[in-house]
């Protein structure tokens, strides 16, 4: 059976419902919604699928606020990513009108930037984190050498997509060390590898 995951956020105000569907072995189905403020408010569709050994094949996502919307699909295949983005409406606009600064194009421009990505990661989102803990099988190991990884990180509300470094480290059943640039973080995973705890993020309620 499908299981029904919420998270509230606690680095903004906002929550991710998402709907998890797990195959046999770390591949599984997705689908969700995000609601935030920061940097001004929207809400976030997105609909996730991987292969069975936990590699990503596709991911849309829409994300819209007022006056404005925009949307993007990454899939992947033996030839590497291929991207395609729409957008409505102005959200330079309503970012400038909020006293925010304006943001990138929805999408990327060369995506053999990509080419190394097995996974990808959408801003704001604890969920994705547990695609490279479960393809890596780190949630239940012992503690281990890191995994230095390439995602197609996707960031929320632009919905640009750039091609993100991160390392996973098992610390022990039920740890898993994160970094990304100067961020480190102690993810703590239940034993399918959800993340439970993304300090100063999101928790699972």
């Amino acid at each position: 059976m499908p299981r029904s995951l919420f998270w509230s956020r606690t680095d903004t105000a906002g929550a991710e419902h998402a709907v998890l569907d797990d195959g046999a072995g770390p591949g599984f189905a997705a689908y969700g919604t995000q609601l935030a403020v920061d940097p001004i408010p929207y809400t976030c569709r997105y609909r996730l699928a991987t292969e069975a050994d936990g590699t990503t094949t596709s991911l849309a996502v829409e994300v819209e606020g007022a006056g404005w919307s925009r949307t993007v699909r990454l899939e992947r295949g033996a030839d590497g990513w291929r991207v395609r983005t729409g957008e409505q409406g102005d959200l330079d606009a309503a970012l400038r009108a909020a006293g925010r600064p304006p943001t990138g194009l929805p999408g990327i421009e060369d995506t053999d930037r990509l080419h190394e990505a097995l996974d990808v990661d959408l801003g704001g989102s604890a969920l994705f984190n547990t695609l490279p803990i479960r393809r890596l099988g780190l949630a239940g190991a012992a503690s281990s050498t890191e995994h230095r990884i390439t995602v197609a990180w996707v960031l929320v509300p632009s919905l640009e997509v750039v091609a993100g470094e991160q390392v996973y480290t098992a610390l022990g059943p039920g740890r898993v060390g994160f970094a990304s640039d100067t961020f480190r973080a102690e993810l703590t995973v239940d034993d399918t590898g959800v993340v439970r705890h993304y300090p100063g993020l999101a928790e699972l309620s």
